[in-house]
């Protein structure tokens, strides 16, 4: 079921005597519902926002539910964000959301790949607001459509995450299946599975899932080898992975981040990255400017605390925004300006 754009949700601080250097995220977000015909806004880069109100996933796979309400939270926690990107060059639109009523998660999935489909047929570069992580192989339909139509193009899939998330889905599909969902269904499409974890905790992951891993030719880098003293050699090998690809698909599973940061997901890691390393990560798969969608998953505001982990998420939007105006000024400067 879809549920339009609730211009409710995005309230916050105003302050008018800066006029518009004063501007925040609820002041600029227009609703785009895609229930209608929609366009483009004129703005050279269009980001919409879509929300994934499920966490069904997480039930079937046995998680702490409460995800479902993680894409209001997390548009709440955007909503007094300052402006300092262009307007005039990058636009920000509320999408809505996609809820999955009645716990049928499967119908939910392919709802979600037909609007994310829609909105990158018509420009627009998706960030999906979860929910759980089942959120990826819906996702992952709606990208599945559009590259029908680049049937040449080297695609991968990168995973912030504690998880591999390939287990089986022989009895039921879940928060834990939709990498190797994915996988099966690349292979009946004789398309390539090229997947990236980075951040996995061996404690996470049973020797089987292990497995799966090799099994599926994952690449992966644990939670130990993701620091910051090692961001240059890590930046390498992504840089080495990114190297024979077109297109990634960018997902963010906050457990990945340690508990002590993100306290509100549904299976928190004692261990886990810090968040400016995740934060540096994000920007530069962004920067490479092969991001063609991202998704961020697993917000638990049930069990958030002061809205620590709806706010650290809320920053790397932030700046996925800020790099994608910061790419789109760069390329005007440099079309105005032929001799640089």
């Amino acid at each position: 079921m879809y549920q339009a754009p609730d211009k409710q949700i995005w309230k916050g601080r105003i302050d008018p005597e800066d006029g518009a250097k004063g501007l925040r995220w609820h002041q600029v977000v227009k609703p785009l519902k895609l229930n209608q015909e929609v366009q483009l806004s004129g703005q050279e880069k269009n980001i919409a926002f879509l929300g994934f109100c499920c966490d069904e996933g997480v039930r079937r796979n046995k998680g702490r539910v409460g995800a479902q309400q993680g894409p209001d939270a997390l548009r709440q926690a955007m909503a007094s964000l300052p402006v300092h990107f262009n307007s005039e060059k990058v636009a920000l639109f509320d999408a809505g959301n996609v809820i999955c009523p009645n716990r049928n998660l499967e119908t939910a999935q392919e709802l979600l790949g037909q609007k994310i489909a829609y909105l990158l047929e018509h420009g627009y570069f998706p960030v999906l607001l979860g929910g759980g992580h089942e959120i990826a192989y819906g996702h992952y339909l709606g990208i599945h459509q559009h590259l029908k139509k680049y049937s040449e193009a080297a695609f991968g899939i990168i995973n912030i995450d504690a998880h591999f998330d390939l287990r089986s889905y022989a009895r039921d599909s879940s928060s834990g299946t939709p990498f190797r969902q994915i996988a099966d269904l690349r292979k009946n499409h004789n398309k390539d599975f090229q997947y990236l974890c980075l951040g996995i905790q061996p404690t996470g992951n049973t020797p089987a899932l292990f497995s799966a891993a090799k099994q599926f030719d994952t690449k992966y880098l644990l939670a130990e080898e993701v620091r910051e003293s090692k961001l240059p050699v890590i930046k390498k090998k992504i840089n080495s992975w990114l190297d024979k690809k077109d297109w990634i698909y960018l997902t963010l599973d906050l457990d990945a981040v340690s508990a002590a940061h993100a306290p509100g997901v549904s299976a928190p890691s004692a261990h886990g990255l810090d968040p400016f390393v995740v934060r540096e990560l994000i920007l530069h798969l962004i920067r490479s400017g092969k991001v063609l969608s991202m998704d961020i998953a697993e917000l638990c505001p049930l069990h958030d605390q002061d809205q620590h982990t709806a706010k650290l998420a809320a920053g790397y939007v932030f700046e996925v925004v800020q790099a994608i105006a910061a790419a789109a000024t760069s390329k005007t400067t440099d079309s105005e300006d032929p001799v640089k």
